[in-house]
């Protein structure tokens, strides 16, 4: 029997709301994913882990946004050789604008320490090992440095990147940027909004990937 696995209730309330509002991706975006998923679902065949560091400028937004969604729903799709990372062309820090909106759709985030660049302990379910996200280039040691995909989340890093070393294959899936709403008014309705996009398209290719990996096994 297939085991059933729970995010925290609150993230569970956040997917179902995107469900019951049919967030529409467009054919364009659905193509990039399936391809993410079909890579995916080609590591698994081989019985290889499925690294993906998700790649933008300063690591500060859509990467851990990216990261951390996507980590989320591999493991309630029951992908567990999925690993997911994320790093810039530049370390920062985890913008507390991206943290909130994470806390928002039910993440449970605690900021570990206070400093310049902050290592924050993340927990999607009450039963999954607690995730330290910090900001760090993608290079960085605890990021894998050979086998990975590469996700490039915002246009300036794919330009910055036309080659990343060590990547097995290499992804272009931008996002707006939300850090223009920094300072106004506007800020936490955009990063949600944000938040809740890269949430949808997460959800979307972790399960093109759980379901071509059953197809696979079918046809074996």
């Amino acid at each position: 029997m297939e085991e059933t696995r729970l995010l925290l209730r609150e993230i569970e309330g956040t997917v179902q709301r995107l469900v019951a509002d049919a967030v529409e991706i467009p054919e364009s975006r659905r193509a990039r994913l399936r391809e993410i998923a079909t890579w995916i679902s080609a590591r698994a065949a081989a019985g290889e882990l499925a690294p993906l560091i998700f790649i933008c400028t300063h690591n500060s937004r859509r990467s851990h946004l990216s990261q951390l969604w996507a980590q989320a729903f591999a493991w309630k799709h029951g992908l567990d050789h999925v690993r997911c990372y994320s790093g810039g062309t530049e370390a920062t820090a985890f913008h507390p604008n991206a943290v909130n909106a994470l806390r928002t759709c039910g993440f449970d985030i605690t900021s570990e320490e206070a400093s310049d660049n902050p290592i924050h302990e993340v927990r999607f379910t009450s039963g999954t090992e607690v995730l330290r996200v910090r900001s760090k280039t993608f290079d960085d040691p605890e990021n894998p440095s050979s086998g990975f995909a590469a996700v490039l989340t915002c246009s300036d890093a794919d330009e910055a990147c036309p080659i990343v070393p060590g990547a097995a294959a290499r992804f272009s899936l931008p996002y707006d940027d939300p850090k223009a709403s920094d300072g106004t008014p506007d800020a936490a309705r955009v990063y949600l909004g944000r938040s809740l996009r890269i949430a949808a398209e997460m959800l979307y290719m972790l399960q093109e990937s759980a379901s071509g990996g059953r197809r696979q096994e079918a046809g074996a």
